[in-house]
């Protein structure tokens, strides 16, 4: 009796310890999106669309305000996402930090449509897009329809 209890309790020991062994594999997947709150990830830019301008280009204008420490960037076929940090002290004129944004990347780029964001929420998720692009889960055609996705729930949010 003693002796199959021992074997009952070595099995359920190691059925815990593949559980969690398991768990924690799924946790590191995403990495930088889990930190993507408490530090600068400076994601590479996404550029769906492969016409237009450069998304490095952009990224290099919101880079240049002061107020923004980290940008995530995603071009698609028609639509360009900017979403951004704003450092904390700056967080009381975040509607100005917008405007100023929006304003300062039509004006550069007027042929092109900007969603400006600095919604905590959308930055995660471009950052997740991104995540998903590098592992190969994703292909362009995906990926847009993501980006489209975000943008409705930016839209949503305001």
């Amino acid at each position: 009796m003693a002796e199959e209890w021992r074997e009952n309790m070595k099995a359920v020991i190691c059925l815990l310890a593949a559980v969690i062994l398991a768990g924690c594999n799924l946790q590191e997947e995403r990495k930088d999106s889990r930190l993507a709150l408490m530090k600068t990830t400076n994601p590479e830019p996404i550029q769906i669309e492969k016409d237009g301008v450069s998304v490095e280009k952009i990224r290099g204008e919101v880079e240049e305000v002061k107020e923004i420490y980290d940008a995530a960037v995603v071009k698609g076929d028609h639509n360009i996402l900017v979403a951004y940090k704003v450092r904390h002290l700056d967080r009381f004129r975040m509607k100005k930090i917008e405007k100023n944004l929006q304003d300062r990347l039509e004006k550069e780029y007027s042929k092109e449509t900007f969603i400006v964001s600095s919604d905590y929420k959308i930055f995660l998720e471009a950052v997740r897009l991104r995540e998903d692009i590098d592992a190969g889960k994703v292909n362009d055609k995906e990926a847009d329809k993501r980006l489209h996705r975000i943008i409705k729930l930016k839209q949503e949010l305001t």
